[in-house]
């Protein structure tokens, strides 16, 4: 694809993103004190401007890590139109979009752990089960998550079934294939991008757990206390993770 058209992609995706609010702002105004709302304002617009960045810099890269960088807007891209529907929904109604967040990370959370697969393909020959291993792990996580969130079935096997299948994945780039490629054929530079992943899989992807047990299992935290602790999450797990692909994508292309 030419860099105009990618260009273009760019501006389309903030154009498209800028659509439900335009469609809800006669629904209600953001206040000062609102400190959820400013969030998810706040959020839109940066992981609008990072879609924008991975796209224009994914002209400065080589043919190889084109894929990856690619991924990385789409993934902020989709996740910047969630967030506007979500702040409006927050915005009109006060209450939590778990809908549109669930549906946000069932597809963007898939796409970051496919990351693996892409970087390390970049550099050497990947069976094609990784690539499935952490798709099929990532979504389990989801919808079990999602299920239990919802009301769909117990809260807590809900969050036992997502909480095993996160510790698959875990273990699927720790100590599984995907770990052993990274330790056996990557470069440095390579290697220490996949050790900033992994540290974000395990630590930054550990607050939705947390938030999930003390928001919905014990009802110890309030809705938009949580709502502002998964925003945060997400600029990590996100905006965080794109551009440590970035860097290792740019460093490799001019070596």
């Amino acid at each position: 694809m030419s860099k105009l058209s990618f260009k273009a992609l760019a501006l389309m995706g903030m154009s498209s993103a800028l659509l439900p609010s335009a469609a809800l702002a006669a629904e209600g105004n953001l206040q000062p004190g609102d400190f959820v709302g400013i969030s998810f304002w706040l959020i839109s617009m940066a992981l609008v401007a990072s879609t924008v960045f991975f796209f224009i810099e994914r002209d400065r890269v080589s043919a190889k890590w084109k894929t990856s960088l690619t991924v990385s807007g789409l993934v902020t891209l989709v996740a910047a139109v969630h967030y506007f529907y979500m702040r409006d929904v927050w915005i009109s109604t006060g209450e939590t979009p778990t809908v549109y967040r669930y549906i946000d990370w069932l597809i963007t959370v898939p796409l970051l752990m496919v990351e693996f697969f892409l970087i390390l393909a970049a550099i050497t020959k990947v069976p094609g089960g990784v690539f499935w291993r952490l798709l099929v792990g990532t979504t389990v996580m989801l919808v079990f998550g999602y299920l239990g969130e919802a009301g769909y079935m117990n809260v807590t096997a809900g969050f036992v079934i997502g909480t095993l299948a996160w510790f698959y994945v875990l273990y699927e780039i720790f100590l599984g294939e995907a770990g052993r490629i990274n330790a056996a054929s990557a470069s440095p530079s390579v290697q220490r991008a996949f050790r900033l992943m992994r540290l974000i899989v395990t630590f930054g992807w550990a607050i939705y757990p947390l938030g999930y047990i003390f928001g919905y299992m014990l009802g110890s935290v309030d809705s938009a206390s949580l709502n502002i602790i998964y925003n945060l999450a997400d600029v990590l797990n996100k905006i965080a993770f794109g551009l440590i692909i970035w860097n290792v994508a740019v460093s490799e292309s001019d070596s």
